[in-house]
């Protein structure tokens, strides 16, 4: 199975804004069900764990309707653990639909800006989580994006996304049509296991990337985790 590099109807600019925002809520759905959230909180609690921090920064980019930073602020507030975190986004739409999903989380930014350019100091953050954006670009995008984030970054960049294959693929497909009747969702669900990479795929990439160490974990069902130590 050939990686796509067919663009995302949410990638198109001028797309409805209802479109838009119904595509928006049925991720939240995937996200909660197929794992797009559990590898996040585990591998956010585990860097906070083994570095024993009373408090961090994380920078989420190209973080959609804001629901990773939610889930994030909704667990630390439980282990009483301080944080800022930052969410930025591109489509003026999408950041208006996650000023709505983080209104109740003071601990939560919103900053419209572009992942290639960010409008950040040097070491500005303790941790910089990309959610499902990395298989929107291209290898050599992939590779000038974690460049540019280690810049960012004072300590680990975190990497979740999907892993291409067949099973996910047709998986996907079908599931989607089982709930929703969104045009976005229904092409780009699929269109979106077709462009991501895979696992000697996304190795390669943090190799030619070399920002430091990596760790790169298989997360059920078709997800691919990997934590990026910056080098000091």
């Amino acid at each position: 199975m050939r990686r796509s590099l067919e663009k995302e109807m949410m990638d198109l600019p001028d797309q409805p804004k209802e479109l838009l925002q119904q595509d928006l809520r049925n991720l939240t759905i995937i996200n909660r069900y197929l794992g797009g959230y559990r590898g996040v909180m585990r591998a956010v609690a585990r860097l906070v764990e083994e570095q024993k921090l009373a408090r961090f920064s994380l920078l989420d980019v190209g973080a959609g309707s804001g629901d990773i930073p939610a889930r994030i602020a909704t667990r630390i507030r439980k282990k009483r653990i301080a944080a800022r975190l930052v969410a930025i986004e591109t489509e003026p739409v999408t950041v208006a639909v996650a000023a709505e999903k983080t209104r109740d989380y003071p601990e939560i930014s919103l900053v419209q800006g572009d992942a290639m350019a960010l409008p950040f100091r040097a070491a500005s953050f303790d941790f910089v989580l990309a959610s499902q954006l990395l298989h929107h670009f291209s290898e050599d995008n992939v590779v000038t994006l974690l460049r540019t984030w280690s810049k960012v970054a004072r300590r680990t960049i975190i990497v979740s996304d999907l892993v291409r294959h067949p099973l996910a693929y047709y998986g996907i497909r079908a599931i989607t049509r089982l709930f929703t009747r969104n045009v976005m969702t229904l092409t780009d669900a699929p269109l979106s296991v077709w462009r991501a990479f895979t696992m000697a795929e996304w190795r390669e990439l943090f190799r030619r990337a070399d920002v430091g160490r990596f760790e790169i974990f298989w997360v059920f069902p078709f997800r691919v985790m990997a934590l990026i130590s910056i080098r000091s």
